[in-house]
């Protein structure tokens, strides 16, 4: 069996299960929807002092960031689930790659984000979102990678943890700083009023990256400085994740 087709496995069983409850997509999607409607209108005065054209270009990609690192980063209180009721310990007497396990898992926290995604600029189009489709398609791409870091993470903390009660504090305390940090709700420069500490701080963030490339992205700028460092720090995100999520998936099955 090659790894392609035990990675297909995986991913038809993880979906399966996703499919028999939908409900859990449009729950994923509720929060970004939320403050497209409610948080959007107020950036809309704001625009020109923030030194944007259209508030819902520069709002969607933080959305969609937020989307790809909250969608996919509690990924792993499903593995859990799974642990306590054997799969894994079944999974692990097969003859399967190790980290087809992983992969297969990543795979369908990927296609659930960009279902998400598509939803998400799709109603955004309705409160005024302007911009490149072509920037907006390479957009919700980098944001399917930064989803498929996290979700790999995820995995890999879940599994070694085994309990929510460890894993929902350690998760939160990661997510919060990187919502504030990341300006994915308002811009952290100088110019709208950010204090320099603060903006030294988030200078640390590689998601502060991706979300000013994405934003890039929308507005139809495709070759610049901030599109590439978006998309180099959405590329090591992916590959370290997968790179921790499958060392761990490998030590937990040796």
């Amino acid at each position: 069996m090659t790894f392609a087709i035990e990675t297909w496995i995986i991913f038809r069983r993880q979906m399966r299960l996703n499919l028999r409850n939908p409900a859990w997509v449009i729950i994923g999607l509720a929060q970004p929807v939320l403050y497209l409607a409610l948080f959007g209108p107020l950036l809309t005065p704001l625009a020109a002092q923030i030194g944007v054209a259209n508030a819902y270009t520069f709002f969607v990609p933080g959305l969609l960031v937020q989307l790809g690192l909250f969608g996919a980063l509690f990924a792993g209180f499903g593995l859990i689930s799974e642990w306590r009721e054997g799969v894994i310990e079944a999974e692990r007497v097969t003859p399967a790659s190790r980290t087809a396990l992983l992969l297969g898992r990543v795979l369908r926290d990927v296609v659930l984000l960009f279902v998400q995604g598509v939803l998400l600029i799709a109603l955004a189009f309705l409160f005024g979102l302007t911009g490149s489709i072509g920037g907006m398609v390479l957009g919700l791409l980098l944001t399917m990678l930064l989803g498929g870091a996290c979700s790999a993470s995820s995995n890999a903390l879940a599994l070694t943890t085994k309990s929510e009660d460890v894993l929902a504090p350690i998760l939160n305390s990661i997510a919060l700083p990187v919502l504030l940090l990341s300006g994915i709700l308002l811009p952290i420069s100088i110019q709208t009023g950010a204090p320099q500490w603060l903006v030294t701080l988030s200078d640390f963030m590689p998601t502060k990256y991706i979300v000013n490339a994405i934003r890039e992205l929308f507005n139809g700028e495709f070759w610049n400085v901030t599109v590439f460092w978006g998309v180099f720090w959405t590329l090591v995100l992916f590959a370290a994740g997968l790179y921790v999520g499958t060392r761990t998936f490998r030590k937990e099955n040796a």
